[in-house]
């Protein structure tokens, strides 16, 4: 999408943000005989439109796949309640972490996939510095992105996360925020996977 936003900038033709947007403006480029595009680069752009719409068939049909699998797993169904834990995140915990038990309380967890603080204290000083970012580089990714969804489109007046988040967003920076509620997250992940039958009730 990238390389045929640039192509098409070099002749004036801007494109809106976003893949919806980017697809519906190419077309109506490449279908505007009156615009400045070369007949060259009109068939230099199709080259990458192919590849985008293969791309993007990959991708559909690896989502069905995984959405299958979620429906189908007993553990992964109840994940995905959770707000910001989707299909790809569930599958990818549960292939990570199993039932969750090898850790003994809910914070163990968060800590495994480097979501808790690093620590560097000395003569009695505690020094907390950013998140220590070990474990599962994968899974924590997911996580965050997810949580990151939730905090920007979580229906905050008819969710029980909703006082917690905006009061966090109050008085500290939104990146911290949204690592907060990945720690939060992941604390519920834990509580679901070792109660079998447990899902996520706001």
């Amino acid at each position: 999408m990238n390389q045929a936003r640039a192509f098409c900038l070099e002749y004036g033709l801007a494109m809106r943000v976003g893949a919806g947007g980017f697809h519906a403006d190419i077309r109506r480029h490449l279908a505007n005989p009156e615009n400045d595009l070369t007949s060259t680069m009109r068939v230099l752009l199709e080259e990458p439109l192919d590849d985008l719409a293969y791309i993007e068939g990959r991708i559909k049909a690896v989502t069905g796949k995984v959405e299958a699998y979620a429906s189908q797993h007993d553990a992964v169904s109840r994940l995905v309640t959770i707000p910001g834990i989707g299909a790809l995140g569930a599958t990818a915990i549960v292939a990570a972490a199993g039932d969750g038990r090898q850790f003994r309380r809910a914070r163990d967890l968060p800590a495994w996939l480097g979501l808790v603080p690093a620590e560097h204290s000395t003569g009695g000083k505690r020094t907390l510095l950013g998140i220590s970012k070990r474990g599962n580089r994968y899974v924590r990714r997911l996580i965050i992105h997810g949580a990151r969804s939730c905090f920007l489109h979580l229906n905050r007046a008819n969710h029980a996360l909703g006082g917690w988040l905006s009061s966090l967003e109050a008085r500290t920076h939104r990146n911290k925020a949204v690592v907060a509620l990945t720690n939060k997250l992941t604390w519920i992940v834990w509580a679901i996977l070792t109660k079998p039958g447990t899902v996520y009730l706001q």
